[in-house]
């Protein structure tokens, strides 16, 4: 017999199941036809409902009733390395106050679960989606910190790695000793028939240090699916067993704590031949089953896509109010308008793709981002450009080799990531405080571009935090560290220039953040007044948000208004001054001209 508990427990897992059972049973069949998996997955997410923690039950209930916590203008996110930053998950845990400084509410600790070593792919080849780390800690050390941190008003952010295995995963070991039910969970053939016919549809991710699609597997002899690196292996999600499996190791993360799950490079999990295999109409239907089991098991949890499309495929990542898909995605296309717009001072690029953003649907929400772990991939919008006059391959030259230093008036200091010779194809990397200027005009001895760079910095991130969705910040960026170069002395390191902007944190100088006339004290203070900015009305989720023509092209405006309530931002690109001249209608009072000094960002409240 069970107890009172146990039955309300049930009921609530019941009704939600219920509520949700006839859309989940049409998704799961329309890829499937299996009924009997589809019992499996229904029996998994009863087990992990089960198993889950009274405490993280009580958050669930609390985020249900708040369904839109995640779009609190007081939401203030960070993404960092555990080992980078504290060493491993316990040290992190003791570092809380140092986040709290900040008023942080949302971490997004890179991945941290069971990888082999050294290739990696900075954790996202998962040799086990179960277990953490060893070399970070164990299960116990994650669910302590993620306690910690919600005691902390934290959410903790992991990322679910949705496409591909580590070739030492389990599954990849089962399938290399010949066993084909395992074989089956990827893309395995026996000679290049199929690959052939793949290849000539499917773009290649890393054309230059991956090349191709395919990689040839000797232990199996075969040939196996792998879009990223050789040793990541695609997953067959035309298998049921995959889903079944991924989606239990999601709720899984979810009872250790995990808030947000930043589901990774989610456009390309299904396979078509024919097809580039990306954004395929079955990638909405697994990430909507993904969302449902959400729902039902752990409604605290929110989805983060990392989407990195043009503007008109993302909305389709987020679904519908009545068929919801991801919470928010990575506002990828902003990041890279924002550096494009400050390397040339022209806001055009960066204002059309606002606008296309501003357009979509209300349910669409992003996180705002300068730097994170990845490079910078100068995915600009062509057609735009031809319509500006700008030729788009010479501007996107231009952009990596200005961030790299080589162009003539260059202040940065950064490095090239694939560079593709055929294509002439670049991405570029370096931290946001060396790619601003600081770290060449510290190089330098040169006081004026120092204080350049500075203002550089603190533009890009004020820009970053007016926008529509929350910032994050990259760590370090909030005590202006340099780029790592010496990641060109570890040989399991120095091919990939990603690890410019993956060194250690450095605590000597984050030390400094009190002391007034350090570079740590300025952009320490810098972000703080972006926490200070963002706790306004005109942040609510409901804020209206939109550019506004200020008859200058160097300059942005942005307009934000709640309740009659109107915040104008006005971003100055250049190291020169600027005069914005606004345009006023019937709803938004603006002044009429705003004189702005070298790279200000100036937020201004403006009359009914």
């Amino acid at each position: 017999m069970i107890s009172a508990d146990e039955a309300e427990i049930d009921e609530t897992f019941g009704n939600r199941l219920a509520a949700r059972h006839d859309e989940l049973e049409q998704l799961f069949m329309s890829l499937y036809d299996d009924r009997a998996a589809l019992e499996e997955l229904e029996e998994a997410m009863a087990q992990a409902y089960a198993e889950r923690p009274a405490d993280l039950k009580e958050l669930d209930a609390k985020r249900e009733a708040d369904p839109e916590w995640y779009k609190r203008g007081t939401m203030f996110g960070m993404t960092m390395y555990t080992d980078l930053f504290a060493g491993s998950l316990r040290k992190l845990a003791n570092r809380i106050p140092y986040l709290q400084e900040q008023d942080l509410t949302y971490l997004h600790l890179m991945p941290l679960l069971k990888m082999p070593h050294p290739q990696n792919d900075g954790g996202y080849a998962v040799e086990d989606f179960t277990t953490v780390d060893p070399t970070l800690g164990t299960n116990h050390d994650l669910a302590n910190l993620t306690k910690k941190l919600r005691a902390a008003g934290i959410s903790l952010c992991l990322d679910f790695v949705m496409n591909h295995t580590a070739s030492t995963h389990e599954w990849a070991m089962k399938a290399k000793a010949g066993d084909p039910e395992y074989q089956d969970y990827y893309f395995c053939y026996d000679d290049r028939t199929i690959p052939d016919q793949y290849e000539r549809t499917v773009p290649q991710v890393f054309p230059n240090t991956a090349p191709g699609n395919f990689t040839w597997n000797e232990e199996m002899r075969k040939w196996v699916l792998t879009s990223f690196y050789p040793f990541q292996w695609d997953l067959n999600y035309r298998n049921p067993k995959v889903l079944v499996a991924m989606l239990s190791n999601a709720l899984n993360l979810a009872n250790l704590g995990v808030e947000v799950l930043r589901i990774d490079a989610v456009p390309y999990i299904w396979k078509e031949l024919g097809t580039s295999c990306r954004n395929l109409p079955q990638v909405h239907t697994i990430v909507r089953m993904l969302r449902i089991a959400l729902e039902c098991v752990c409604p605290a949890v929110v989805l983060k896509g990392e989407v990195v499309m043009a503007p008109k495929e993302l909305a389709a990542y987020f679904g519908t109010p009545e068929h919801p898909e991801c919470h928010m995605l990575y506002n990828v296309s902003i990041m890279v308008n924002l550096w494009s717009a400050l390397a040339n001072g022209d806001t055009r690029l960066l204002k059309a793709q606002l606008d296309a953003l501003n357009a979509l649907p209300e349910n669409c929400w992003f996180v705002n981002y300068l730097r994170c772990h990845d490079d910078i991939g100068w995915g600009l919008d062509e057609p735009k450009e031809w319509e500006l006059g700008i030729d788009p391959q010479r501007h996107k030259e231009f952009l990596y080799h200005f961030y790299e230093g080589s162009v003539p008036g260059s202040w940065s200091m950064g490095e090239l990531y694939n560079y593709d010779p055929v294509s002439r194809d670049a991405r570029s990397c370096g931290t946001t405080a060396s790619l601003c200027g600081i770290e060449k005009a510290i190089y330098t001895h040169d006081r004026s571009s120092y204080v350049r760079g500075v203002e550089r910095d603190l533009l890009m991130h004020r820009t970053m935090a007016f926008l529509r969705g929350f910032p994050m910040l990259n760590c370090g960026d909030e005590i202006g560290q340099l780029n790592g170069w010496d990641y060109k002395d570890d040989p399991d390191k120095a091919d990939d220039s990603r690890n410019l902007h993956r060194s250690k944190f450095n605590w000597r100088n984050a030390e400094k953040r009190d002391t007034p006339g350090t570079l740590q004290h300025e952009l320490w203070e810098g972000m703080k007044g972006l926490r200070e900015m963002r706790d306004d009305p005109a942040f609510a989720p409901d804020a209206w948000v939109t550019t506004w023509d200020a008859h200058n092209d160097h300059v942005l405006a942005v307009v934000r208004q709640v309740e009659g309530e109107t915040l104008l931002g006005l971003f100055n690109f250049t190291m020169d001054g600027q005069t914005a001249y606004l345009d006023s209608n019937a709803g938004v009072n603006l002044p009429w001209k705003v004189d702005l000094t070298p790279y200000e960002a100036k937020i201004i409240r403006c009359g009914e």
